[in-house]
């Protein structure tokens, strides 16, 4: 690789001195340097591979040498290459539709990539990791915005400490284990975390709720000297590591699954959140109730959780897979554990509560409902916006689930809602919100059109006192 850079190096020299050896000293029959110098033969898409080999640094090295070779490297194409090799965080979609802050643009308008990407790739190259905290339902997970996993998790701030302690005091603690933990100041980065989808209605109490909650949030980190700070909900997180800017998430939570519609970035609480009242919580206390029913022992919830991840799914057809030998086993930490019949039915409560005791509409008609009801807004011009499902959340990650609430999604609606309607499983597992964080802190032009700065924060608050 260093052989053919030199080479090109060298070619585009004697091209720009005039100075390439000539073995016939006729000056008439000598012909002026081509613009590539001794590549300029060469078709041009093998010259795009050429240099897509040689990698984004030695192409950027390659733009100096002349104003064909200029040309030639600028292509956005060739960035889009690079983006896509070197910044697998979804960069080009974030790049297209969410750099330029809020309000996002529309879907029309993200079809193609604004400016020179090879000078995106440059800023992004640049840019310091920023902290990414997803405060989590049942557990946090935290880290850089430039790794490829969360460096570490513990209880979420909603249940971190004593609940009876006032949540800025209890914020602060949490905060400031976690900075402690990935050994940084506060001061040197900025901050971008996930908020937890709670105070679903669009009553003006829960409003003041949503607001107290986001507030405490930015204070607890602007005091420990953070420089700036993006909050955002974990479903509109969820929708960006899905590459998706409108849709509806599906959060199942540790206690509760919230059905999330949002447009553009934003969430259409005026449509209406549905919340089911079946978490992962339930579903792993009734695994644990059909094993003790059973006969199988164990001694900790860890060990039932750890089965239920590992062994359970969603069964396409609930009824067909009742008649089938479904046994499988696992090696757990208290040892060898099988399960049958078990495996399947764990994940059936989602569509079927009253299996667990629950009074609730199944899950598939929890998301049916709030479809009927984006349908019925008419909010954008892309009718289709709200028929893209995210899952997000641990126990959404049980095989089989999308595929089986597409096909009750399709069952339970007329064909103009359920027409085109796609499930995507959680993009990046349990950490699916986490990584939406991720490719916010790690946009070109992060942290200016997301971030709140201190200064920012102390003036809108002090302008909500005097109104």
């Amino acid at each position: 690789m260093a052989t053919l850079l030199r080479k090109l190096c060298e070619s585009a020299s004697l091209k720009r001195s005039g100075t390439a050896p000539n073995p016939n000293p006729n000056p008439s029959s000598e012909r002026a340097p081509s613009p590539l110098g001794a590549f300029d033969p060469l078709p041009a898409d093998i010259l795009m591979q050429i240099v897509r080999l040689l990698g984004p640094k030695h192409a950027a090295r390659l733009s100096l040498l002349s104003k064909s070779w200029r040309s030639l490297v600028s292509d956005n194409d060739l960035w889009v290459h690079f983006l896509r090799t070197h910044h697998p965080h979804s960069a080009l979609f974030a790049e297209t539709a969410l750099s330029s802050g809020y309000p996002l643009p529309t879907l029309a308008a993200q079809s193609s990539p604004r400016g020179s990407l090879q000078h995106v790739f440059a800023l992004r190259e640049r840019l310091p990791p920023s902290v990414v905290i997803d405060g989590g339902s049942g557990y946090c997970k935290f880290g850089w915005s430039k790794d490829s996993y969360p460096s570490g998790r513990f209880a979420t701030f909603l249940e971190f400490g004593n609940v009876e302690t006032p949540m800025y005091t209890r914020l602060r603690h949490f905060f400031g284990t976690i900075y402690n933990r990935m050994q940084v100041k506060p001061s040197s980065q900025a901050a971008v975390v996930s908020i937890p989808i709670c105070h679903y209605d669009d009553t003006e109490s829960a409003k003041a709720s949503r607001q107290q909650l986001k507030e405490a949030i930015y204070a607890a980190l602007f005091d420990m000297n953070v420089p700036a700070v993006c909050a955002l909900n974990q479903g509109t997180l969820a929708l960006y590591a899905a590459k998706q800017t409108s849709g509806i998430a599906v959060n199942i939570g540790f206690q509760v699954t919230s059905i999330v519609p949002i447009l553009n970035g934003k969430v259409m609480r005026k449509v209406g959140v549905e919340v089911v009242g079946l978490g992962a919580l339930k579903l792993t206390g009734f695994l644990r109730k059909q094993m003790q029913e059973n006969n199988i022992s164990f001694e900790s919830l860890y060990t039932v959780r750890t089965l239920k991840e590992k062994l359970c799914y969603v069964a396409a057809d609930y009824e067909a897979e009742l008649l089938k030998d479904t046994q499988a086993s696992f090696e757990a930490v208290e040892g060898l554990f099988t399960l049958s019949k078990e495996r399947f039915q764990t994940g059936e409560i989602l569509f079927q509560p009253r299996l667990a005791g629950v009074r609730a509409m199944g899950l598939h008609q929890a998301i049916a409902l709030c479809m009927d009801h984006c349908y019925s807004a008419e909010l954008a011009v892309n009718k289709d916006w709200y028929k893209t499902v995210v899952l997000s959340g641990g126990t959404a990650c049980l095989p089989g689930l999308a595929e089986r609430l597409e096909k009750e999604l399709h069952l339970s609606l007329p064909p103009s809602i359920s027409n085109g309607i796609k499930v995507i499983p959680p993009p990046f597992g349990v950490d699916t919100a986490w990584f939406g964080g991720t490719i916010i802190g790690s946009l070109s032009t992060f942290p200016g059109p997301w971030c709140t700065t201190k200064k920012q924060f102390r003036q809108k608050s002090k302008l909500n006192r005097i109104w």
